[in-house]
């Protein structure tokens, strides 16, 4: 939806919100004519008032043939009728005469309306004696309100569909567009915040949607409803009965500023609490190995007690909106029975059940007054998680795929970096100038110490980010120019972390692949060294290995993220110290199997251990983000520099360190 730049934000969010609406406008049309009608019933609940007062409390002689006399209806005001117009000045002027002839000829015609309006509505009713004429007024009472709840059920229903369908969209379009955000937006985000957008948030919106489209209609057009009675019944006490619409609409506004402030700060405390939540629970087995318990526990308590003042605060501006309206609404009501009661003993001008029905549609009038004051609070509440929402929607992908992007099949000369530099946001390069080329089909060893930008370099590759300077070539093409999604598809990932699913075994080895053939994975099992556990399991490749496999050890959850990479069977593979957590048992079998994998792909392999990688093609020592030697094993060992102190330091470490036991359980 085109928006204009100087709208304000809280408008551009209503009118970006109400867009979700758009499609299913069909359903909204009937939800308002429900809600139309609910109110013209209402309004027609109100007029029968009328009839029942006068059945009960005016005297008729035996059967009515025709409709009891009613009073003329009160003049509109500032017209004067058309006596006062007779005996007025004795000399008018021709305008003023003509001014006041057609001033007197409105009078009579709004006269004339209502009295005909009122004959035919009572004319009804009130033919006939008075107990028939009380059945038929009973009998039209009972269907005029199962009518109008059932049109008030049938509304409900379908604003229920509508916000749900929204909710869902809108819901959906947040998740879909969180996957098409670069990594790095992640990174410098607490994945316990995202969360709550996506519960808490689109809660609250789901709320301002009701409450925006329903609720909002509803009680408008019972507002409508009562004001045309009131007008109808006394124009001066009209008046005196809207003195409350001011002050009321004063404080509609000022408490809605206040709410969206408060709000705010309110749904930014719960994003704090989800994220405290989450990260203790998948960080809960180094809380205990530290004793943290207690240290957790006040931390969630600050976090729960800065949710729950923010919360208060802002539900104690809420809870003003709904009393202090009905209050000054009492205050009218009261300045009514006091001036009403007056002109009916004093004045005599004002029918009984005509006062009734001033009266009824004044009480009545509290009720859309208080909900529309508790509208507004929901609609702040819901447009400020709106525009959080919003925000993540505008972000756009720092990674993403070029207009008319080639698709990716295979790696047929090779990958080449030129030049290539890469840093995080505005910090200093993690790499620099790094130029260097990988054959298709070869092996590609990465070394350095901690920090020397071994797995940036891996990421660029999978273009989970893009270089700050230089090129990445495959095959002569830029790597942005392929199409992201399927170079990605050629890619097999295998991390330091394993990251499983709360899923079956066999459906974390055949990741995305719905049906997959069951022997092509207990195959990719086997490979991995991974069968033997597998099959000692309860249900075997159909257990459930818990959320991010907690019921495995970090060995056991290591072969199975190897065994999903081999179940891909990519032309490319990324190893970031992916036996890391294997003993050196499982390690030799998994690197037997990783060998015969590697014929005929192009493989970067991360590894401490240089055990792992001695049979590489080619190793490049990365050292503060540069490159600063090459070659094969046999040639570094034998140069003197980073390789070969690397090299004597850890078997030497390994000459004097115990055999290491089997950490993969």
């Amino acid at each position: 939806m085109a928006l204009r730049p100087g709208r304000p934000p809280r408008t551009r969010a209503s009118w970006r919100l109400l867009g979700y609406l758009r499609p299913y406008r069909v359903r909204l049309g009937a939800t308002a004519a429900l809600i139309f009608g609910f109110a013209v019933l209402s309004g027609v609940s109100i007029g029968m008032i009328s009839p029942f007062v006068k059945v009960l409390f005016t005297p008729r002689p035996g059967a009515v043939s025709a409709p009891a006399p009613v009073l003329d209806a009160p003049a509109i005001p500032g017209l004067p009728d058309v006596e006062g117009v007779r005996a007025g000045a004795a000399t008018p002027s021709p305008d003023a005469s003509a001014a006041a002839e057609s001033q007197s000829d409105i009078a009579r015609r709004v006269n004339d309306w209502k009295q005909s309006l009122r004959t035919s509505f009572e004319h009804f009713f009130l033919t006939g004696d008075p107990l028939r004429s009380l059945t038929r007024i009973c009998l039209a009472l009972l269907l005029i309100f199962l009518l109008k709840n059932l049109f008030d059920y049938l509304q409900s229903v379908q604003t229920v569909w509508v916000e749900q369908a929204v909710v869902r969209d809108l819901r959906n379009e947040v998740y879909g567009h969180l996957h098409q955000l670069s990594l790095s937006w992640f990174h410098a985000r607490r994945s316990g915040a995202l969360t709550s957008r996506l519960t808490n948030d689109i809660a609250l919106v789901r709320g301002a949607l009701a409450a925006g489209f329903s609720n909002l209609v509803k009680s408008v057009l019972l507002l409508i409803v009562c004001l045309f009675w009131i007008f109808w019944t006394s124009w001066r006490l009209a008046l005196v009965s809207l003195l409350v619409l001011p002050p009321s609409i004063l404080l509609i506004v000022w408490l809605g500023r206040k709410l969206r402030r408060r709000s705010t700060i309110t749904q930014e405390r719960m994003a704090d609490l989800n994220a405290i939540l989450q990260e203790t629970l998948s960080g809960i087995r180094v809380v205990k190995a530290f004793a943290m318990e207690e240290f957790e526990k006040r931390k969630f308590g600050r976090a729960a007690h800065d949710y729950f003042r923010a919360f208060v605060r802002q539900r104690r501006l809420g809870a003003m909106a709904g009393p202090l309206s009905e209050y000054l609404g009492v205050v009218a009501t009261v300045a009514v029975l006091w001036y009403g009661g007056h002109e009916i003993l004093v004045k005599q001008a004002i029918e009984p059940q005509q006062f009734f029905i001033f009266l009824f549609a004044m009480l009545q009038l509290m009720s859309p007054l208080k909900s529309l004051s508790n509208i507004n609070a929901t609609l702040q509440e819901g447009l400020a998680a709106a525009e959080r929402i919003f925000r993540i929607l505008d972000t756009p992908p720092t990674v993403s795929s070029r207009p008319g992007a080639r698709p990716a099949t295979v790696v047929g000369s090779g990958i080449e970096f030129e030049r290539v530099s890469f840093q995080y946001g505005h910090g200093e390069d993690v790499l620099r100038d790094i130029s260097f080329r990988v054959e298709a089909g070869t092996m590609v060893a990465l070394v350095g110490p901690s920090g020397a930008g071994k797995s940036t370099l891996v990421d660029l590759v999978a273009r989970f980010h893009d270089p700050t300077s230089g090129v990445i070539r495959v095959d002569g093409v830029d790597l942005r120019d392929y199409d992201m999604a399927s170079w990605r598809r050629m890619l097999g990932v295998v991390t330091q972390e394993a990251i499983l699913f709360n899923d079956t075994v066999r459906n974390n080895i055949a990741y995305g692949v719905e049906g997959a053939d069951e022997q092509l994975v207990a195959r990719a099992a086997r490979a991995a060294n991974a069968e033997r556990f597998i099959v000692d399991m309860d249900e075997g490749y159909r257990t459930r290995i818990g959320d991010r496999g907690v019921r495995l050890s970090g060995g056991e959850r290591q072969r199975l993220a190897i065994a999903r990479a081999i179940f891909k069977n990519p032309p490319v593979l990324l190893l970031d110290e992916a036996t890391s957590s294997l003993d050196s048992e499982s390690e030799l079998l998994v690197q037997e199997a990783l060998e015969a994998l590697f014929k005929g792909r192009t493989v970067f392999v991360i590894a401490h251990r240089l055990s792992t990688i001695q049979r590489a093609d080619r190793i490049i020592v990365l050292d503060g983000g540069r490159i600063v030697q090459s070659g094969t094993h046999g040639e570094l060992v034998a140069t003197p520099g980073l390789y070969q102190k690397l090299h004597r330091l850890q078997f030497r470490l390994a000459e004097t360190e115990p055999a290491p036991r089997d950490r993969a359980g």
